[in-house]
């Protein structure tokens, strides 16, 4: 249904006047009250662009377009498709979670924490409807700041400010191809003025020598972020050494794998099919590396970190794959991330507050004096193993049959990957959670409090409402699906 009203930068505008709200109030323990009111709102918010949104259109709906830096070409233009739609309610909700699971943690700084929470939130949604390229790379530096001082100053591990200082700079470093391949887009498309816009960018398409220099640079710029092997060494080390709830969120949100799909494969049609085989190859590696290194690992958080590697390199070779079945199940695979894997780290948090560690060898029995922490835990891993039921299954299913139609190779490694991973979550969550209680810290642990438990729920509803009923997504996202695989015909 069409509405006249900015709904995209109404979602922008009230996460800073949250900000403004929280510092504005006398008493500081009333900011986590204020930030989970405006990521409430938020989540209304999207949920009304949902709703507006058509979902038999393949191009850009909701546009809002004006003039930024006029004498570039540079606009504040912001639009959604059905690849990108799905994402405001899944960031929403995630935000959601983490205001929850911060709600009794965060005792030092709080108006500066969830301060930072809506700002990283403002970024994150900036990143999935920017079409201007410049505007995108400001939302897209904009998370840095962020989440440096989040990891940094509520971080659990004693490496955390070298967590912080190695992911922005790792960060910051592959934001200078990104910004280098998006000049040469602006610069190679016309010969008169720079080109900034994304639809006109991909209505006008590049010659085959600008297109390689273009994937390669968006290819090594997205590949820090997604993260690929060998570029994933700051993800463990984020996982182990931040908050759980900040972990949730750079492993639920793979900002880096919607931009491979938004602008590295798009713009640069002809050499992303030249290079197929670096994509596949990337995939393949993540896939396997991950699965194996998290079937070595003795700790829950370090564990979620590889596996959280090992699934999105599915997510890297169903792209390459360059068929409908291929986006449909990449697509359904970030959004699954955004519920399992962020809701596995947010029972992480609730385990690690409890317990005080997510060693396995010190939770055995967990199961026993938390069994509703436990049989969410195990949903939503099984959600993140693809078990049928749950919204993981249908997607994995498309990159498999995807994966299997055009590379016999590539779609084994998959299947292989899924094995490993079912492998190493149920021999990792028998040896945590059940078994005798060793500690006193386990024995006098609490289950989920109500609120932690509506918001398990909730999270659980969705994993499987999605897995059960998956065309609710797939008919969205379909047509801005097979628009995104013509301009590789």
């Amino acid at each position: 249904m069409s509405l006249d009203l900015p709904l995209l930068s109404g979602l922008f505008l009230t996460l800073p006047i949250g900000v403004m709200l929280i510092w504005g109030m006398s008493q500081a323990e009333r900011a986590r009250g204020i930030a989970l009111a405006i990521t409430l709102l938020n989540l209304a918010l999207s949920g009304l662009v949902l709703w507006a949104f058509d979902p038999t259109q393949a191009g850009f709906q909701l546009v809002e377009k004006y003039p930024w830096i006029a004498s570039l070409g540079i606009h504040y233009s912001l639009g959604v498709d059905g690849l990108a739609v799905l994402f405001l309610p899944a960031t929403a909700l995630l935000f959601v979670g983490v205001i929850l699971a911060s709600w009794n943690s965060v005792h030092t700084l709080p108006r500066l924490y969830y301060s930072l929470l809506l700002l990283l939130q403002a970024a994150t949604l900036g990143v999935f409807c920017a079409l201007d390229t410049i505007l995108f790379f400001l939302f897209w530096e904009l998370t840095l700041i962020p989440i440096y001082f989040l990891v940094s100053l509520w971080g659990i591990g004693p490496n955390r400010r070298h967590a912080a200082t190695k992911y922005t700079l790792v960060m910051l470093a592959g934001g200078v191809p990104l910004l280098f391949g998006f000049l040469v887009l602006a610069f190679g498309a016309s010969a008169t003025s720079p080109v900034f816009d994304l639809p006109t960018l991909l209505s006008m398409p590049l010659p085959s020598d600008l297109q390689m220099l273009v994937f390669l640079l968006l290819l090594l710029g997205f590949g820090v972020k997604v993260p690929v092997f060998p570029l994933h060494t700051w993800l463990t080390l984020i996982t182990m050494d931040g908050p759980a709830a900040i972990a949730a969120l750079i492993t639920g949100l793979k900002l880096g794998a919607f931009g491979l799909l938004r602008f590295a494969v798009p713009l640069a049609p002809t050499a992303a099919q030249e290079l197929q085989w670096l994509l596949i190859g990337l995939g393949v590696v993540s896939i396997l590396f991950g699965a194996a290194a998290a079937l070595a690992q003795t700790n829950l958080r370090r564990m979620l970190g590889y596996a959280s590697l090992s699934h999105v390199g599915l997510v890297v070779v169903a792209i390459a794959m360059f068929n409908l079945q291929g986006i449909q199940g990449a697509v359904l695979q970030l959004l699954n991330f955004s519920i399992a894997s962020g809701g596995l780290f947010l029972l992480m948090n609730h385990l690690h507050q409890r317990t005080g560690t997510t060693d396995i060898a010190n939770l055995s029995g967990a199961a026993r004096t938390m069994p509703l922490l436990a049989s969410f835990f195990l949903l939503f891993g099984l959600a993140g193993m693809g078990m049928p039921g749950t919204s993981g299954f249908p997607a994995e299913l498309l990159i498999v049959l995807s994966t299997f139609q055009h590379h016999a190779g590539a779609g084994l490694a998959a299947l292989v990957g899924m094995v490993l991973g079912a492998a190493y979550f149920l021999n990792l969550y028998r040896r945590a959670f059940f078994g005798p209680v060793l500690r006193p810290e386990v024995e006098q642990a609490a289950d989920l409090l109500p609120r932690e438990r509506w918001l398990a729920f909730l999270f659980a509803v969705v994993l499987l409402v999605f897995g059960f009923f998956p065309s609710l997504l797939l008919d969205l996202i379909r047509p801005a699906a097979e628009a995104w695989v013509a301009r590789l015909g």
